[in-house]
């Protein structure tokens, strides 16, 4: 069956369409368009040192208010925009411009071009499948590459792809029939395997250079990046984020534990300095994220900022940011490549956010904070076998941009039962700062597990030295609960709540992010749900380790259809895949309505001057629509995606999910000037480029989160075209 899908365009148009992309690219080096990559969209993060800025300012403070809709595209794969969430159908997307052409992918990540002046499908394209597949269990992608303007490359499931952009053809010569399975060459059984990529790398020369999306929990893979040939898909290098006997950092293992552990991936994205040859990147915590008796030690690369020779892998420095993290404060976005004032002297800095709301400023050459920094103690942890780290390091500027303490100064004041709800909860509930021990009681983690800083990252602004970063501000609950091997001729519910109810619940109802498994087999046949089982899809983990053929059976025949037999497998407690303890589950710590336990604001978008690490000015972002009618208009919200800084004094953020909005504001200010209503909350960051002599803000408004309404379309904005 061909991917090729032209449904959307006329006849005419399908002749012409191939003439009419191959005109729109530009066919020079990428690296031709360095000087001018803030005019354009050309690479995710508005450029490869990933700032979010725009140098365009057409659009500007007098005119902001005088912004309409240019054009809509719908990108499909949304069945009923009420529909049930499920996690596959997410819209995430900043898309790319090359020449007169936009691409994007759509919820079910169909790759497709449209005309950037009027949103005009030109080509689309469903992902290959091999005889057999189904489907690639990819849950979103945020963004794209491209290669000289020619080439889109791209992630769905375990795989690279590679596109011709002006026809959207797979390339032929580019691993087999123009994919790479991503699975291959980690040192793992490929079956055992559980791999994707939510977030692009980045391409220098003739390398596509990669992080991955893992399982956080066992048994998951080694978070290595890699280098691919641009051409070919060939394997070029990888740098071993959990370092091999003899590599630096080894040490900070026990001896074999780059045999069973995971983790220490990079999978928020990548930045990329073109004139030193040297690629950065934050990497998350190692599996599992919460209790560490099997990777005793600081476990580096773990949640670090790693700098590696571009060309070979080498690395460079690095600097970690939490020592073995147990708290899943994996780096988030992105670094930022800026260039900052020190003493009146310029120094090329790199830029650092956290999900515990913390800016780390690192000279770019040699990994050393430009701030100073504190050493904080840790108290040691009461479960038996882990070993915290004695201290964890913070910097004393810029001051954190999230609140740091839950206490009784931040409880809810929304109405007096909120706040009576809430002392009533910490009862069971320990609070305090950061670091807290986790244990088998629960703990209040503020900011959450999704931070403070999130995936969207911050932009800034090169002629102010401004920072802009959007923040959440809701706390988490984290408890952990002991667990006892599973023992052999065990049943698959029992298999089930030891594995799987942390995340879907002990009834299977969901929790939060996770989706729930009632009416399971309604959605997924047996060979689908097996082959999710056993080689993981997204943050799921890959049940090969666990199961042999007639556990995988027993699970499906559990799950899908209700029947509980015997699962005659086991693995002991001997094994470094079994751990002790394990998280309950990933609760939001709530009052009675489900409104956020603390004080407003719950959301905030921030100005800070990276000259100085003094702050311009700080604001609630996003409201809930049902308390602006009670009169609490100022509460912020809960926020995903990233903000755009441009030369026409603005700063444009969606990201909130209940108002579902795009807003611009003054960038010197944070003064509100210009909102829209979006078809579902622009979970993503916007791209800014210029079309026919229009600049545009283009927003995926997707949705999706946490059960909020869903859409798979693309709209984007414009002044009015004159007469």
């Amino acid at each position: 069956m061909s991917a090729m899908r032209w449904a959307r365009v006329r006849l005419p148009a399908q002749i012409l369409a191939i003439f009419f992309c191959a005109a729109a690219i530009p066919q020079a080096n990428s690296e031709v368009a360095i000087g001018n990559e803030h005019s354009t969209w050309r690479e995710y993060g508005g450029g490869p040192s990933q700032v979010q800025y725009s140098s365009l300012d057409q659009v500007n403070r007098d005119n902001v208010h005088d912004l309409e809709v240019a054009w809509v595209y719908d990108s499909g794969d949304v069945d009923s925009e009420e529909r049930e969430y499920h996690a596959k159908r997410r819209l995430h997307h900043t898309p790319i411009v090359l020449g007169d052409l936009i691409y994007g992918v759509s919820p079910a990540l169909r790759v497709f071009a449209l005309n950037a002046a009027t949103g005009e499908l030109a080509w689309e394209r469903e992902p290959t499948l091999a005889p057999g597949e189904k489907s690639l269990g990819g849950v979103f992608i945020r963004g794209l590459m491209q290669w000289q303007g020619r080439r889109i490359l791209y992630t769905a499931g375990h795989y690279l792809y590679a596109l011709d952009a002006a026809t959207g053809e797979p390339v032929s010569g580019f691993g087999e029939s123009g994919r790479v399975d991503l699975r291959e060459g980690l040192g793992r059984p490929v079956d055992s395997v559980g791999i994707s990529a939510t977030s692009p790398g980045v391409v220098f020369e003739d390398l596509v250079i990669m992080g991955s999306s893992l399982s956080e929990s066992l048994p998951a893979a080694p978070g290595d990046v890699r280098a691919f040939d641009v051409h070919t898909g060939e394997l070029r290098w990888s740098f071993h984020t959990i370092p091999h006997p003899g590599e630096y950092g080894h040490e900070t293992w026990p001896e074999d534990a780059w045999t069973y552990s995971g983790g220490a991936n990079a999978w928020s994205g990548m930045s990329l300095d073109r004139e030193r040859g040297i690629v950065f990147f934050g990497t998350g915590s190692a599996s599992d994220d919460f209790y560490g008796a099997n990777r005793h030690g600081d476990n580096l690369f773990a949640n670090s900022v790693v700098a590696l020779d571009a060309r070979t892998g080498k690395r460079e420095w690095h600097f970690q940011v939490v020592r073995h993290d147990a708290w899943d404060r994996d780096l988030p976005a992105p670094p930022v490549l800026a260039t900052v004032n020190r003493d009146g002297e310029p120094v090329d800095a790199v830029i650092q956010v956290t999900k515990s709301g913390h800016v780390f400023v690192l000279d770019r050459d040699s990994g050393q904070s430009l701030f100073p920094l504190e050493e904080v103690p840790v108290e040691p942890s009461t479960l038996p076998g882990e070993q915290l780290a004695k201290t964890q390091r913070l910097p004393k500027l810029p001051a954190p941009f999230s609140r740091q303490v839950f206490d009784e100064t931040t409880i809810t004041d929304r109405s007096p039962e909120a706040t009576a709800n809430v002392r009533e909860q910490l009862k069971e509930i320990t609070i305090g700062g950061q670091f807290i021990p986790p244990s088998t009681r629960a703990q209040a983690v503020f900011p959450g597990f999704d931070g403070g800083a999130e995936w969207g990252g911050p932009a800034f602004d090169p002629e102010t030295s401004l920072l802009y970063v959007n923040a959440n501000e809701m706390p988490w609950l984290l408890k952990l609960e002991e667990r006892q091997p599973l023992p052999a001729g065990a049943h698959a519910s029992q298999a089930y709540q030891l594995l799987c109810s942390s995340c879907h619940g002990d009834d299977r109802q969901g929790t939060g992010e996770f989706p729930s498994l009632v009416g399971l087999d309604e959605r997924m046949d047996w060979e689908g749900f097996t082959d999710v089982l056993m080689s993981g899809r997204g943050r799921m983990p890959a049940f090969s380790a666990w199961f042999d053929w007639k556990g995988r059976d027993a699970m499906a025949a559990y799950l899908l259809h209700g029947q509980d037999g015997p699962i005659e497998t086991a693995l002991g407690a001997d094994s470094p895949l079994f751990l002790r303890y394990r998280i309950a589950g990933y609760p939001l710590f709530t009052d009675h309505e489900g409104y956020p336990a603390v004080k407003p604001p719950w959301g905030t978008l921030s100005a800070i001057n990276m000259d100085t690490g003094e702050y311009a000015w700080q604001i609630p972002l996003g409201q809930y629509p049902e308390l602006v009618a009670q009169g609490l208009d100022d509460t912020g919200s809960q926020n995903y995606g990233g903000p755009v800084v441009t030369a026409g004094g603005l700063v444009f953020i969606a990201a909130t999910l209940f108002d579902r909005k795009i807003r611009a504001f003054d960038k010197a200010s944070g003064k509100l000037l210009w909102e829209h209503e979006l078809p579902a909350a622009g979970v993503a960051t916007p791209a800014v480029y210029q079309a026919d002599g229009r600049q545009f803000i283009v927003i995926a408004a997707g949705g999706g989160k946490f059960g909020g309404k869903q859409s798979g379309k693309y709209v984007a904005f414009a002044l009015p075209e004159k007469d």
